[in-house]
């Protein structure tokens, strides 16, 4: 997926700034909504919560996504007040982000990400809830998540968080370069690049002990490659990531299809500094073989 916690908090006390529904009425800052474009963009907001194929509304939903837990629909994060988020304080918003609860305090499918993005910074949080008050509304009606038994029942995620999920901010490793660091907040934090990258348990929770090594099961079945360098980047340097990441070529001139091009249309918009952090970062792992079936490349 750069603090005004404070700041959010007296705003949130001060009744003349916000609805009666905890969303604010005043305009976001713009400085933070250009924030909040490029970490839209590098988290690939677009890429699941809008029907790209059906042209769909920006960030009005998106299609149905196929898992072995069943059909999840990413919802309309537009700011209308009845189908999407209007109603939200930047409050609700963090908690979604940080603990993966709604709006009630209902457990979010991790379908969503949230244990990526729990690792954002609380300024960064709030720059990406100014972008999104900031975007065109849609009154688009998403379809209820299609899943059976038992994994309807949200309070069984209490399980699931029990093992899998760990609260708070990425905090800076000691002894590694600002570079590396601001490489490993990016990719793990903002644009979650292990959420697909890394294999899944049959609980469906990171094997992080082949973090990267490749994800032969992911949503949709679509397979996704071992980016270890034991893997399909093994003989990329930390300028073909961050070339990979601006303009979707590979070292050989072929280029990144499938999702991974959507993902390209957003870390595009990253600064060639922090593209190449993303790539020192990723360049620094431990070489890992490729999850069984895993597509090498």
């Amino acid at each position: 997926m750069r603090s005004r916690f404070a700041a959010v908090l007296a705003a949130l006390a001060c009744a003349s700034c916000v609805s009666p529904h905890g969303a604010p009425n005043t305009p976001p800052d713009r400085s933070a909504v250009a924030r909040g474009a490029v970490l839209a963009a590098a988290g690939d907001c677009r890429g699941c919560h809008t029907d790209i194929k059906g042209k769909g509304a920006e960030l009005a939903g998106g299609p149905a996504l196929a898992t072995q837990f069943g059909s999840f629909y990413a919802p309309n994060i537009t700011f209308d007040k009845t189908a999407g988020i209007g109603d939200w304080s930047e409050a609700d918003f963090r908690r979604a982000m940080r603990q993966g609860k709604g709006a009630h305090g209902e457990y979010l499918y991790p379908v969503f990400p949230y244990a990526a993005f729990t690792g954002m910074t609380d300024q960064d949080i709030s720059d990406l809830y100014a972008y999104l008050r900031a975007q065109p509304t849609s009154a688009n009606a998403t379809p209820h998540n299609a899943i059976p038994f038992p994994f309807n029942i949200r309070p069984t995620l209490a399980f699931w968080r029990l093992m899998f999920f760990h609260k708070g901010p990425l905090k800076p490793v000691a002894g590694q370069s600002a570079e590396w660091n601001r490489g490993r907040y990016l990719a793990e934090a903002v644009a979650h690049c292990q959420e697909c990258h890394t294999p899944r348990n049959v609980l469906g929770g990171l094997d992080n002990g082949r973090a990267y090594a490749g994800e032969p099961h992911g949503p949709d079945n679509q397979r996704a490659p071992n980016i270890t360098p034991g893997g399909w980047t093994k003989s990329w340097s930390a300028d073909d990531v961050a070339e990979m990441l601006d303009s979707g070529m590979e070292p050989d001139g072929d280029y990144v299809g499938g999702s991974m091009a959507t993902v390209v249309e957003g870390t595009t918009k990253l600064s060639l500094a922090d593209r190449k952090a993303i790539g020192v970062y990723m360049k620094s792992l431990a070489a890992k073989p490729s999850a069984p079936s895993a597509k090498p490349g």
